[in-house]
């Protein structure tokens, strides 16, 4: 198979068919564009996700558990801890080990989350340093219902920028090599977007604000995650393609790997859907998030996509542009 996230038809017939066990506290679990499982004991929820992180040791924590962070805001919970499963190759020495924990911990007091616990192992089948996070967030009963779900004829609103997380991953880990080319305030500039990664704000913005369905953009891109959406919804997409916001930092650097921006890892992005986007841009801007209107859902089942006068349909998620460098 390939690298990255398998494919969609991958996970149908492989992953979600063999799943026959279901029980009544799970109000929703595994499936297409679902990052988040939702537990029902009582009036309140429980949600979990889970995500795998490969990174250097320096930034490996500061990956990992925003991701899952961002999920769990966006299924309209609170963060509550986490959870690691740390997996080192043979050569890593303490210090690292401590790097890691040192960094996770300021990650999570920052967002007033606990590491709960977790596991740590060397092992000679990893070549690189691996962290798996468990995230676990609480949804009072007044939340419970919310969001409402995706429907057509709704706009669709993306936050921020898309491809943050592949440009600070690029510009730290190629410095060098990049700056052969490009300034190099430039490449520090873009290797600082990882202080944009988490969408906890805008999400939490959003639910205030009667957002209908959101989905966090992270591997695939924002034309895989605009995929995820559409289908986890069973809805069809129009997205005018020169509206999707992105950093000019971004543009020249994937230039540079002859990549592809809107496959890039984009932790730090968030897809909202909504039945009035300019409502939820003005009160985002109010939070000082910058936000855009790119489209809108129909009621069909084609994904679209406008450059100027060229149409174009949008295809099944593909391998992370992360991945070719």
């Amino acid at each position: 198979m390939r690298l990255g996230k398998i494919s969609e038809n991958v996970l149908k017939r492989s992953v979600l068919k063999k799943i026959k066990t279901h029980r009544e506290e799970v109000v929703s679990g595994a499936g297409i564009g679902k990052d988040c499982a939702i537990l029902a004991f009582g009036e309140e929820q429980t949600v979990l996700s889970v995500t795998p992180v490969t990174a250097p040791v320096t930034e490996l924590s500061s990956y990992a558990i925003p991701m899952v962070l961002n999920n769990i805001a966006v299924a309209g919970a609170h963060p509550v801890g986490v959870m690691l499963s740390i997996l080192l190759p043979e050569e890593t020495e303490e210090t690292e080990l401590r790097q890691i924990m040192e960094q996770a911990e300021e990650v999570c007091y920052a967002w007033n989350v606990e590491i709960m616990g977790g596991h740590t192992e060397v092992t000679s089948v990893v070549a690189k340093p691996v962290m798996t996070v468990t995230g676990v967030g609480r949804k009072e009963a007044a939340r419970a219902g919310f969001p409402q779900g995706i429907k057509a004829n709704q706009d669709i609103v993306v936050s921020k920028w898309i491809g943050l997380e592949g440009t600070a991953r690029l510009a730290k880990e190629h410095k060098e090599e990049l700056c052969s080319k490009y300034p190099v305030r430039m490449i520090e500039e873009a290797a600082g977007y990882d202080k944009y990664l988490s969408v906890i704000p805008e999400a939490a913005t959003a639910m205030k604000s009667g957002v209908c369905g959101m989905h966090d953009v992270s591997r695939g891109g924002i034309f895989g995650a605009l995929w995820e959406m559409a289908s986890g919804a069973g809805v069809g997409l129009e997205v005018d393609l020169k509206k999707l916001p992105i950093k000019q930092e971004t543009v020249e650097i994937c230039e540079f790997f002859e990549l592809n921006p809107y496959e890039l890892l984009s932790g730090g992005c968030l897809i909202m859907v909504t039945e009035d986007g300019n409502g939820l841009v003005s009160a985002l801007a109010r939070e000082e998030i910058p936000a855009v209107i790119v489209g809108r859902t129909t009621d069909s089942n084609d994904r679209i996509l406008y450059n100027e006068d060229e149409k174009r349909y949008l295809d099944m998620p593909k391998t992370d542009q992360i991945y070719d460098v």
